[in-house]
């Protein structure tokens, strides 16, 4: 493991001396998870310390654990903001009233600028790394949005990381992956529209006019780059408003839903859950906790070829030929909804079209493959 850690080190996100690094986790409470999952968590601890044990051997790195948050897209405790801006930044923030609300998602009209401008003046006390390896992720919050927008933080954020994706989906050609998946994104960012059908029944269409496509290369090593590691997938924001159809999960993040759940999308929101009892419960609390969770906040789609687990998001996400929605959040890279959640599904064996603006339509994916040898 400790090779694959250098290869994350150095390749992935280029670390050298003289850098400052923050390296975090998140502790999940016995019993919050099934077995299978709490080991998962335990062996992340364990090699999380294992990869701020090695940092140290190249440069200043902080390891922080913290208490696990409800779900994904929470912004990180207050400790992680003051390790990550710093003692003054932070103090300034709580004096102007706008630390509770960032860290909250309560920002107001104006919130976020004043904030630009107070870190901006203290862009010297930023860490210039960030690995993210807490079970719930932090991909999709204003904390790293502000590191890598004002510092250029280099962030990696890896979610339900597992340490058998050493050895999978993070042994890879990384120059292929970027190649492939830098192809989708610029087809994607010229899109009016999507279209995505699936064999289980799901039919939506999402406008994409003026969003643009993300390409998570796994290349972390340029000022302000962020993605998830593993990495290898292509994501936008859908215009608020503009999804409609239904879609069938047949995966939640971490397990098989039994039966499949059929959500109905209205005008970009969840109108309607049916299906597996727990996945609907757990679902339909979120939305009564966090209404804006309802946003369609995302269509990505998987480029990564030794990506291969379902059973695990951060993987599923990424295997080769997939596509996956989000609900919640999508602030962080180009939308307008604001949400304590993000999370993603992943749908199997589906045909993507894009409509253009001049009327052409183009087949990416067809049942599952890629169409065009480029990508």
């Amino acid at each position: 493991m400790d090779k694959a850690i250098e290869k994350l080190l150095n390749i992935n996100m280029g670390i050298h001396p003289g850098e400052r690094v923050l390296v975090f986790t998140d502790l999940m409470q016995e019993g919050r998870l099934e077995p299978k999952e709490m080991d998962r968590c335990r062996r992340l601890e364990k090699a999380t310390g294992r990869v701020a044990e090695l940092c140290t051997r190249i440069t200043s790195t902080e390891f922080y654990k913290y208490e696990a948050l409800p779900n994904n897209g929470y912004e990180p405790p207050e400790p992680v903001w003051r390790i990550a801006f710093g003692d003054k930044a932070l103090e300034e923030l709580r004096k102007r009233g706008l630390l509770g609300r960032l860290i909250m998602k309560k920002a107001v009209a104006g919130d976020v600028e004043k904030a630009y401008d107070i870190l901006s003046h203290h862009v010297e006390d930023m860490v210039d790394v960030v690995i993210a390896m807490s079970n719930f992720s932090t991909s999709h919050t204003r904390f790293r949005h502000l590191l890598t927008k004002i510092k250029g933080t280099r962030y990696a954020s890896m979610p339900l990381f597992d340490t058998e994706m050493f050895s999978g989906p993070m042994d890879v050609d990384w120059i292929k992956i970027a190649e492939r998946t830098e192809y989708i994104a610029n087809l994607i960012t010229r899109a009016e529209a999507a279209i995505m059908r699936c064999p289980l029944g799901t039919d939506i269409r999402f406008g994409l006019s003026g969003r643009t496509g993300h390409a998570d290369t796994g290349i972390l090593t340029e000022k302000g780059c962020f993605g998830n590691l593993p990495a290898g997938e292509v994501y936008i924001a859908p215009v608020e408003g503009t999804s409609e159809g239904i879609m069938v999960l047949s995966w939640s993040t971490t397990r098989k839903l039994t039966p499949p759940v059929t959500i109905t999308v209205k005008g970009g929101k969840v109108t309607d859950v049916k299906g597996d009892p727990e996945f609907t419960k757990y679902l339909t609390n979120v939305f009564r906790v966090s209404p804006e969770a309802v946003n369609i906040a995302e269509l990505g789609i998987g480029t990564n070829d030794k990506a291969s687990r379902p059973d695990n998001i951060l993987e599923a996400e990424k295997i080769l030929g997939t596509t996956h929605i989000a609900l919640g959040d999508n602030t962080t890279f180009g939308g307008n909804t604001s949400a304590n959640f993000h999370e993603d599904y992943v749908f199997f064996n589906p045909t993507l079209v894009l409509e253009y603006r001049d009327g052409r339509n183009e087949t990416i994916i067809q049942e599952g493959r890629l169409t065009n040898p480029k990508s």
